[in-house]
């Protein structure tokens, strides 16, 4: 009995209080605390939009164009894209006269042109292969005709989608146009913005040059260029003045060029007038260019030399009152 009692006697152990909190929660006598709340999952952040990709700065394309043969396009083409590369531009010269190939005669390279924009469109050579460099300006490429195939032959989305990818590489895509308004001429214009229209001061190429001006896209910006002026005739009447082709075609007028024998003499050479010094005609292509790039130059009125007998009068007050 003492042991009994001994062992009643004796205290039982003392819990830890985190026992003593199991314990009541496990006879569920004890409040439970309460969990704590939930908190809100954070929101990933949206990742950024994709910046849009700057839109590719396209060179001009610009169409030299007459409607009739014979008044200059190949010839200015040919001396633009010298005078532009010559600024520092990167410039390719297209000729769009397929079976009449001329351009690169008037550059002085047909004698390196081996594969052209034909070969191109039907995938038979790459774009670079095609184009011929010049021997002396380096940025002025030209991208030849085929000689032996029809103007029919191009198909015209082919065309436009060429245009566009020379307007990626160059500043200055200049197209000689095709005389005439058949399917050479659409080819031609399909892929330029601007259109410079090449006439001579006579009836027929003014009438000729006003029809193309109305088969140009509406949106296409179209100047003027009057070649072949001669003073001395249109001081006699036998030749329509500049004024009155400007009156007629209602064109911004971006140059005059004078009629000389300096454009014989660069072409049979292969050489653009514009690097014969002292020429009339090479200084009036140079000042064309200067107004595509934006300079403000103003265009000269060609005058007729008065012969001796005329400065005499003048020198002694005898002209007319």
């Amino acid at each position: 009995m003492d042991t009994q009692d001994n062992q009643r006697a004796v205290p039982a152990t003392a819990l830890t209080v985190e026992e003593a909190i199991a314990a009541a929660q496990s006879a569920g006598t004890a409040p439970v605390a309460p969990a704590p709340a939930p908190q809100p999952a954070l929101a990933e952040p949206k990742p950024a939009p994709p910046k849009p990709a700057a839109p590719k700065m396209l060179g001009r394309t610009i169409v030299i164009t007459s409607g009739k043969g014979g008044v200059g396009k190949t010839t200015t083409t040919a001396n633009l894209g010298t005078g532009l590369a010559e600024a520092g531009k990167q410039v390719v010269v297209v000729d769009a006269d397929v079976g009449l190939r001329n351009l690169d005669v008037v550059l002085g390279l047909e004698n390196r042109v081996h594969k052209h924009l034909l070969d191109v469109i039907e995938q038979k050579c790459s774009l670079d292969e095609a184009l011929v460099r010049d021997r002396v300006r380096r940025s002025l490429y030209l991208l030849p005709a085929a000689q032996n195939r029809e103007k029919d032959d191009v198909p015209t989305d082919a065309m436009a989608a060429l245009v566009q990818t020379l307007a990626e590489r160059f500043d200055y895509v200049l197209i000689d146009s095709p005389a005439g308004i058949e399917k050479g001429f659409r080819n031609a214009i399909v892929g330029a913005r601007e259109a410079i229209i090449v006439t001579t001061p006579e009836v027929s190429a003014v009438r000729d040059a006003d029809r193309i001006i109305g088969l140009l896209p509406p949106e296409t910006e179209a100047k003027l260029i009057v070649n072949r002026v001669r003073p001395l005739l249109v001081k006699k009447g036998t030749m329509m003045s500049v004024n009155d082709v400007v009156d007629i075609l209602r064109l911004e007028l971006i140059g005059v060029v004078p009629d000389e024998k300096e454009i014989i003499i660069a072409t049979n050479r292969g050489t653009p007038v514009i690097d014969i010094d002292g020429s009339q005609t090479g200084a009036a292509f140079r000042r064309i260019v200067k107004r595509l790039l934006g300079e403000q130059i103003p265009i000269p009125s060609f005058q007729a030399p008065e012969g001796f007998v005329s400065r005499l009068k003048a020198s002694l007050g005898l002209g007319k009152a």
